[in-house]
């Protein structure tokens, strides 16, 4: 009965302490690996590195000259040798360590085993990329960081002119969406896919900038007119939108022309002072950047009589005008829809061909996903289908380099992403050119409060 009695004893606080641990991992998995999974891990690598390493195929066979001092110095048998190992770098997320690698080896060697490696160490993933010739870096992720997004500490120091922090990779990196690198991008997704949550991002990533925002959104507004406040132009329909892209390439033909009275070259003009784009141009002579929002681009394409279809056309014209000349002049693209293909019409995938950044939401259909990722990507085809309905936001971006990763845009509500643009509406730069076009913005009634008392009426 006293043994019993113990066991109770001991094995109540033990039950609890399990219980605890196991609902901490199932809702707080941050907290859960920086208490038990991070010592757990550490301490699985460093006792099974070598093993571990061999049973992957990534030791190789010593030199001579090891092979001499072993057998001169002791007994032991001469073992493979693995790749030399750094200081394993702990992180809120899970492990970061360089592997300096053997003569012979390649980093596609050890991307090979990053699978073997998870399940060696037991952690969520593993991840390699090149730091430079013959050295690699191991990321270890330590639990699912898209279940719950919460964007790294780092990612501000990732901000700048038209750099823009917007969701968050499975490497547990933030993905920046960066203007001057990608220039133009196109974002597709289903209804409740998260599409609308990227594109507040990028909105209020940019309101922050001096940067010109102009939005083509033909739901009546419904996506962008919250951000009137700190956009410069704005087209609710096919028709404002066919007199909006007129001005726009207006706009980017004006600043061609300021570039090419620059470029009259005169001798002795030193060569940082020739350029062929705005970034070349002194700073109070560069116009600012612009950045052209197309929400539901079908839109713009769908046609009902002759009249429309000519509409189109031009339209698509002057899209495809701003997607091949507009990066020199500093316009760039943001196409977003739920369906982008041959099908829309003629000009359709000549202005896919123009997006370099492609990303995709959940589709409802293979053939969407091929028409975001099929011509730059094909294998991330199938993890763009693979995307579950309860986990919006969640998203397959790629470029035409053909790399790919999975990222989650965090929760951002309507209201704050509305609020941050009335905080930075006196960002709006003076355009000219797209006065015209600048929303009515309404002015905010704010009631008087309520007297704390009724005066009495002052009577004979």
């Amino acid at each position: 009965m006293s043994d019993l009695t113990t066991l109770l004893e001991v094995g109540g606080p033990l039950a609890a302490l399990g219980g605890g641990a196991a609902y901490t991992r199932a809702k707080h998995p941050a907290a859960y690996w920086s208490t038990v999974g991070l010592p757990i891990a550490t301490a699985r690598l460093l006792g099974s590195y070598t093993s571990v390493m061999e049973a992957c195929g990534l030791t190789v066979a010593p030199s001579r000259l090891r092979v001499l001092a072993v057998k001169a110095t002791t007994r032991r048998e001469v073992r493979p040798v693995p790749p030399r190992r750094g200081i394993i770098r702990p992180t809120s997320t899970g492990l970061r360590i360089r592997l300096r690698l053997a003569p012979g080896q390649e980093p596609a060697d050890v991307a090979a085993s990053a699978e073997r490696l998870r399940h060696a160490w037991g952690v969520h993933a593993v991840y390699v990329t090149t730091v430079k010739p013959g050295v690699v870096e191991l990321r270890l992720v330590g639990f699912d960081v898209l279940r719950q997004v919460r964007m790294p500490r780092t990612s501000s120091a990732n901000t700048g002119l038209l750099k823009v922090p917007v969701a968050l990779r499975e490497d547990a990196t933030a993905f920046v969406r960066d203007y001057r690198t990608v220039p133009h991008q196109l974002t597709l997704g289903a209804t409740l896919s998260g599409k609308s949550m990227y594109l507040r991002h990028l909105v209020t990533g940019l309101a922050r900038q001096p940067v010109a925002l102009v939005g083509i959104d033909c739901k009546r507004g419904v996506e962008l007119a919250p951000f009137a406040a700190r956009l410069s132009a704005l087209a609710t329909d096919p028709d404002q939108a066919a007199e909006l892209l007129p001005a726009l390439i207006k706009e980017m033909e004006d600043r061609y022309d300021l570039i090419k009275a620059r470029q009259g070259i005169a001798p002795g003009t030193p060569d940082e002072e020739i350029t062929s784009d705005i970034w070349g141009l002194p700073e109070k002579q560069r116009p600012v950047p612009i950045v052209l929002f197309v929400d539901e681009v079908a839109e713009l394409f769908l046609v009902a009589t002759r009249k429309d279809e000519d509409r189109r056309d031009e339209m698509v014209t002057q899209l495809i005008r701003l997607a091949q000349l507009g990066r020199a002049a500093g316009i760039y693209l943001e196409v977003c829809g739920q369906r982008f293909g041959a099908e829309l019409g003629k000009g359709a995938t000549m202005l896919r061909a123009q997006l370099t950044g492609r990303v995709c939401h959940r589709v409802n259909d293979e053939a969407s996903a091929k028409m975001a990722l099929g011509d730059i990507a094909p294998e991330a085809v199938g993890a763009a289908c693979a995307i579950a309905p309860e986990r919006p936001g969640l998203a397959v971006a790629g470029d035409t380099s053909g790399g790919w990763s999975r990222i989650r845009t965090p929760y951002l509500s309507l209201s704050d992403a509305a609020e941050i643009c009335r905080e930075s509406a006196h960002l709006v730069p003076d355009l000219p050119t797209l006065k015209p076009f600048r929303p009515y913005v309404p002015v905010a009634v704010v009631e008087a409060p309520a007297p704390a008392f009724q005066p009495r009426p002052v009577t004979d």
